[in-house]
Formats: structure tokens, sequence, C-alpha cells
């Protein structure tokens, strides 16, 4: 099976009467995934679609939604680890004065008693 015969039994399956071009959606994916990031790349194929679907975009308009997220995605200048830009400025709260081995003691009391259970179900076997 190739991937037009996919297309069509996927079609079949979704009840779709649609036609798709192929190589227009995997440029798309190919430009995101290299510019943006790996993940990106499915996402935006499928938010294409549903913003052609929500449009009722026929194939000239599907070409110009796709054409706008390839700009954008050829604009794209941050490493899919940058953090987000609106995040940049924001004041890192001071935590050095909080006592920690507060938090310890609590989780070895907790591991405590799970031992306890432990020794007790084994006890009832």
């Amino acid at each position: 099976m190739n991937l037009h015969d996919w297309i069509d039994e996927l079609c079949d399956a979704l009840d779709l009467e649609a036609e798709i071009d192929e190589g227009l959606v995997l440029d798309l994916a190919r430009t995101v995934a290299h510019q943006v990031e790996r993940p990106a790349a499915p996402v935006t194929t499928f938010l294409l679609g549903y913003a052609a679907g929500v449009r009722g975009a026929d194939p000239d308009g599907i070409e110009r939604l796709a054409a706008r997220a390839q700009a954008l995605a050829e604009g794209w200048d941050r490493p899919a680890d940058a953090p987000d830009p609106d995040d940049i400025d924001d004041p890192v709260p001071d935590d050095s004065v909080v006592d920690h081995t507060a938090d310890l003691a609590d989780v070895d009391d907790e591991d405590e008693d799970d031992d306890e259970d432990l020794l007790d179900s084994d006890e009832e076997e």
C-alpha cells in the first residue's frame, strides 16, 4: 500500500469526501519539523486541516492557509528549548530561606507508615 492508497482508505474510514494535496501537507510538515520541532509537524498539519474545515476552504483556500503556516515556520527563530518570551522577565522567587528538611521528615514518616502497612499485610497472609 502506498501513501495515496492510505489516504483514500483513511478518507473512506473517516467518511470524508476530500481530495488532499499530500505534497503540500508533507512539505509543510517537513518545514515545521526542521524549523520549529518535530512534534510540531503533526500538530500543525492537524490545525491546517481543522482551519480548512472550519472555513469550508476550497483547494485554493487550503493553499493560502498552508502558505501562512509555512511562512510562520520558515521565520521561526526560537530553539525548541527556548523559554517563552512572555516569561523571560518574570522574577524568580527566592526560596533559599525555606527549610526543606521538614519536607524530608514528612516523606520519611510516610515511608515508615507504608513499611508498617506492608508488614501488617504480610502477617495477615
